[in-house]
């Protein structure tokens, strides 16, 4: 890779994801950290980012929410195993809420039909769902996004406000383990609180990208999640701090 491409490379994760740190630049682009440390100085003073502690943030205006088409093809294969995962946690007659991520249409895919009641705002996953017979399937309505297909927005708060459920399972923007879940916008992150609040068991689907990552609003701190399902290319150092914290954690 040359230099030109790899700065370029740098900015489009940076801009992609908010903020990243440099040992994972340094994987992703195959270079030494040193490198990276360097490559980032110099696009700092070109204005491109901004150099934070361990890694730099995005100086671009917070983006609107990826595409679904897009998201469905980022990091897929990560994306099916954490689903694969968290459906072996659902049991007959559970009552359960799955957000509109993309790993959360994975998991209804992979849902066996058996006796189940699930509450979603995602277009994609009551769909996947209508064809199974035994599951019952409730829609929150709401304002369309239509990058996401999801409902949020009063409407949306309002119907979950109605509910309680066993489990949720949801993703997210970035995972910061001193700031917590963040979403891109103010209307999602509002709908998933909602979903925190009516729900036993919190479960957090998030790949390995997520983490370290600071989105646009907050959703809610580490402590309000029971379980997090991930992938094994998270850092040992990220590992070792979750668990420090008593956090359930399963990489697949």
């Amino acid at each position: 890779m040359l230099v030109a491409e790899r700065y370029e490379k740098i900015v489009r994760l940076v801009n992609e994801r908010g903020s990243i740190r440099v040992s994972e630049l340094s994987e992703l682009c195959e270079v030494t950290e040193e490198t990276i440390r360097r490559d980032l100085d110099r696009l700092e003073s070109a204005g491109r980012l901004k150099r934070s502690h361990g890694g730099a943030v995005s100086v671009k205006e917070p983006q609107s929410e990826i595409p679904y088409f897009e998201r469905e093809i980022i990091r897929s294969e990560e994306k099916k195993r954490i689903a694969q995962e968290a459906v072996k946690r659902i049991e007959p007659y559970d009552r359960i809420i799955l957000d509109a991520s993309t790993t959360a249409w994975y998991m209804a895919s992979y849902l066996p039909d058996i006796p189940l009641t699930v509450l979603t705002n995602s277009i994609k996953v009551a769909a996947e769902l209508s064809g199974k017979e035994k599951v019952e399937v409730i829609s929150t309505g709401g304002q369309l996004a239509k990058r996401s297909l999801s409902s949020v927005g009063p409407l949306a708060e309002r119907s979950l406000e109605a509910y309680h459920v066993d489990k949720l399972f949801f993703s997210c923007k970035g995972v910061h383990l001193d700031r917590g879940i963040s979403e891109s916008n103010e209307l999602q992150s509002r709908v998933k609180q909602k979903m925190i609040d009516i729900a036993d068991q919190v479960i957090l689907l998030a790949d390995a990208s997520k983490f370290g990552v600071r989105a646009f609003t907050q959703v809610t701190e580490l402590g309000e999640v029971d379980a997090i399902i991930t992938d094994r290319a998270l850092s040992a150092e990220i590992v070792e701090q979750l668990r420090e914290r008593e956090i359930s954690l399963t990489l697949v």
